[in-house]
């Protein structure tokens, strides 16, 4: 599987504040490259945490786009890293026809895979052999290629993508950094979790593309 990690950060490398709260950091011609990147891909995950604080449908994809390069009109599935299956049942994401797989880890209790499964979710199980209550990502993207995504957009947030960082998963990493300073300890990176003391995550920078009033900085994960 191709995992692309994409996320918009301000200056100071924050997605947002220490509130959580949703902040505008691109603008029309960033969305349209995410719109872009949504069409390509076989389905665009977030993490649980994403779902909580901002709602998000992740529906939104330049159907005009994705025929010309994916010949199909069917749109991206939808992805929640879910370990406990906090998922709400009302969530924009388990809304209209894309799919919505929820993977969760084996400390999903039975009746909140009965709710999510009533709402709609797909919810694959991915227990840790570890025996932790956390999705292992490894076996979680197996099982996602196995029903037939083989390229994964991953918009967030900052726990997820470390993970994903961790568990040497990633393949590409695009970052728009707009022209704000948002500033608090406490407000969430583009790589939140436990963070790297040494053999930290090497990229390649391919590319530095102007758009709106800020760049999109382009990387191979090697």
């Amino acid at each position: 599987m191709h995992v692309h990690v994409n996320a918009a950060t301000s200056v100071d490398g924050k997605l947002s504040t220490r509130r959580r709260e949703q902040v505008r950091i691109s603008g029309d011609e960033d969305f349209a490259r995410v719109d872009r990147l949504r069409a390509e891909a076989d389905a665009v995950c977030v993490g649980v945490g994403t779902v909580l604080a901002d709602d998000p449908s992740l529906v939104r994809h330049d159907e005009a786009h994705r025929r010309a390069e994916r010949g199909t009109d069917e749109p991206p599935a939808r992805v929640v890293v879910d370990s406990r299956g906090r998922t709400p049942p009302d969530a924009a994401i388990l809304d209209g026809d894309p799919t919505t797989y929820v993977l969760v880890s084996d400390a999903l209790a039975d009746d909140r895979e009965r709710v999510l499964l009533a709402a709609g979710a797909t919810v694959v199980r991915a227990g840790s052999e570890d025996g932790s209550d956390r999705v292992d990502l490894a076996m979680g993207l197996d099982a996602l290629e196995e029903r037939g995504v083989h390229r994964l957009v991953v918009e967030g947030g900052g726990e997820l993508l470390f993970s994903l960082f961790a568990a040497d998963l990633v393949d590409r990493l695009t970052v728009y950094v707009g022209s704000l300073v948002v500033g608090g300890r406490d407000a969430p990176t583009l790589a939140d979790g436990e963070g790297f003391v040494d053999d930290f995550r090497a990229l390649s920078l391919e590319s530095v593309e102007r758009l709106d009033d800020g760049v999109v900085l382009s990387y191979d994960v090697g």
